[in-house]
């Protein structure tokens, strides 16, 4: 029987992008799985029972505590004897790779969703680089979620070619399309709209994640509030990371009766078929999952031309792109994408991602990937 970690920082991490494949793995073969990440009482009584947690608290940001996680994350490795490990997100990526390595681990699976440094400059842009690259040295293998992102990390020296891939693809875990299930878009619309007090002929632009400067919020709260149009913004997603808005910007926001600042949600494939248009004015992205998971109940989207949103589209299709950090190149695309019968883009959007993005054969995929490791 083989033994598999999975490592991420946050328990969130595990629930959004790895509980569903590893369900699936327990489904389909006899292997031992287990998961690394910090505790939450919430996350530790909602596994099942065939699931192994060994929590190991650890904070965002590399620092000096980071040296006991690593001792921790050691002695879990050494105690247990996984055949093995998988870690994601920057911080796990760097103590779990270190534990793995000094205990030689045969198979080290850095699954990377993203390069923290891409828009980092100075001496943090080249601390960053070096956790990949000690990250990335450390890992017998590197799981790009997209093309772009791996061609990027074999640019740049992180990786060797041989050693970098990307399952089927790529995202991290597809889209369900029985949650996702673009038969239930209008019913949903209706709902949300009802809710939120949304007229069905009012058009809403939406935007899915962390409101914050990275995620491309400014220009997009620019660019919709010279719009002026009598359209509506819907911002669904975490509001911690607000105050690295644009003060005046968030001011003039809130004030606005036409945008609408929303926790986040559990049901968010609701509020995807209740909005028009979903935009992703983003700096950096490792993929895009917002945008095939909008999709895939019909929304198209607005995206930045970068590597990881680009490889969830097809261009002028499925979706728009901008360049990032140009709400007038942002603000003409918002009025664009409305000439056409944007809801044709809509119905493209859902093929596409039925023939790409279906976690159902992504799941498939992995299984069939880590099979290839393990009996390598």
């Amino acid at each position: 029987m083989k033994k598999i970690c999975y490592c991420t920082t946050i328990p969130l991490s595990i629930e959004c992008f790895f509980l569903k494949s590893a369900q699936f793995l327990h489904e389909n073969t006899d292997w031992d799985i287990s998961f690394i990440c910090s505790y939450d009482e919430k996350f530790a009584n909602s596994l099942p029972e065939y699931f192994h947690f060994y929590p190991v608290n650890m904070k965002r940001g590399i620092g000096i505590d980071g040296i006991k996680a690593i001792r921790e994350i050691k002695k879990i490795f050494k105690r247990e004897k996984f055949d093995m490990v998988q870690y994601s997100t920057p911080n796990v990526g760097l103590y779990a790779s270190i534990a793995a390595k000094k205990l030689d681990i045969p198979i080290r699976n850095y699954h990377l969703m993203g390069l923290r440094y891409m828009n980092s400059s100075g001496i943090l842009r080249r601390a960053l680089k070096t956790v990949e690259h000690i990250t990335c040295k450390n890992s017998t293998s590197v799981e790009c979620v997209s093309k772009s992102l791996m061609h990027i990390c074999i640019s740049e020296g992180l990786v060797a070619p041989e050693k970098a891939t990307v399952i089927w693809n790529g995202s991290t875990g597809g889209v369900d399309l029985k949650r996702f299930d673009y038969a239930q878009r209008k019913l949903w619309r209706y709902e949300i709209r009802r809710e939120l007090e949304i007229e069905e002929n009012e058009f809403v632009y939406g935007f899915v994640g962390r409101i914050n400067k990275d995620k491309g919020v400014n220009e997009l709260l620019e660019a919709f509030l010279s719009l002026n149009d009598g359209s509506k913004l819907l911002l669904v997603g975490y509001t911690s990371e607000i105050d690295t808005l644009d003060s005046s910007l968030t001011a003039k926001a809130r004030k606005n009766k036409n945008i609408i600042f929303h926790s986040s949600v559990s049901d968010i494939e609701r509020y995807y078929a209740a909005i028009d248009v979903l935009a992703l004015p983003s700096y950096r992205e490792g993929f895009g999952n917002v945008v095939i998971e909008a999709a895939a109940v019909g929304t198209p989207a607005i995206v930045s031309d970068i590597p990881g949103p680009t490889d969830a589209i097809i261009r002028g299709k499925t979706a728009l792109t901008v360049q990032p950090g140009d709400y007038r190149e942002l603000k003409k695309a918002m009025l664009e994408i409305r000439k056409p019968d944007y809801r044709t883009l809509g119905k493209e959007a859902v093929e596409y991602v039925r023939g790409h993005f279906d976690s159902d054969v992504l799941n498939e995929k992995i299984l069939e990937r880590k099979r290839a490791l393990l009996e390598d």
